[in-house]
């Protein structure tokens, strides 16, 4: 398969966790760029290969891995029509390159380093093998609902286009993207009424908002 190919308007929108077709169609309406689809059965917005495939397809279409081999991972792609794989687990520069290193979407916890200095060795150490990255809060995993320390950031070179992540809303996205400059945000929780359920007036507000 060939490489994705990025919108070159910033900043990005990813809408993640997505299980409803309507939710889809408010994505598109809105203009978001990427829509997420995770394949952890532990979330409360899990969903399998067959059904991730059977919705529509909106912008560049992400799935989230935790635990899969590469080999696992490769086949999800192929059967739910996936364009990058977003990873959780911590998985190293080889297992990227097994998965396609111009297919991966590579997840860093910043809480989990000492300083910004740490965590850019890391960020360049895995941009050869990534062609994105994505900054989350807590120290692994994903779906916390927390908000990164944005003050934090100061002073990151990521090499790579990145998104932020973390508990996002509409009333946070202009700050975030002001004090941390990101190429995207991913937003998720901060825009349903329940788990899974998105809300369409949120994402069209979210997008507004970020100057879409």
């Amino acid at each position: 398969m060939s490489s994705p190919k990025l919108p070159e308007h910033r900043p990005l929108i990813k809408v993640c966790g997505m299980t409803r077709a309507e939710d889809l169609e408010a994505c598109r309406d809105a203009g978001v760029d990427l829509t997420g689809f995770i394949f952890h059965p532990k979330s409360p917005r899990y969903i399998t290969p067959k059904q991730a495939a059977d919705l529509p397809r909106i912008g560049l279409r992400v799935g989230v891995f935790v635990s899969q081999s590469a080999e696992e991972i490769r086949k999800i792609m192929d059967t739910a029509d996936l364009d990058l794989a977003q990873l959780h687990g911590k998985q190293d520069e080889q297992f990227c390159k097994d998965v396609g290193e111009d297919r991966v979407i590579r997840v860093f916890w910043p809480a989990g380093y000492d300083s910004v200095k740490e965590l850019n060795r890391d960020l360049a150490r895995f941009a050869p093998v990534c062609r994105m990255f994505l900054l989350d809060s807590g120290t692994g995993g994903g779906g916390h609902g927390t908000t990164i320390n944005w003050s934090g950031l100061k002073g990151l070179e990521a090499i790579r286009p990145w998104l932020l992540a973390g508990g996002l809303t509409p009333e946070t996205v202009a700050k975030a993207l002001e004090i941390c400059r990101p190429d995207g945000l991913d937003l998720n929780s901060g825009l349903e009424s329940t788990p899974g359920c998105k809300d369409a007036r949120l994402i069209q507000k979210a997008v507004t908002t970020a100057g879409r």
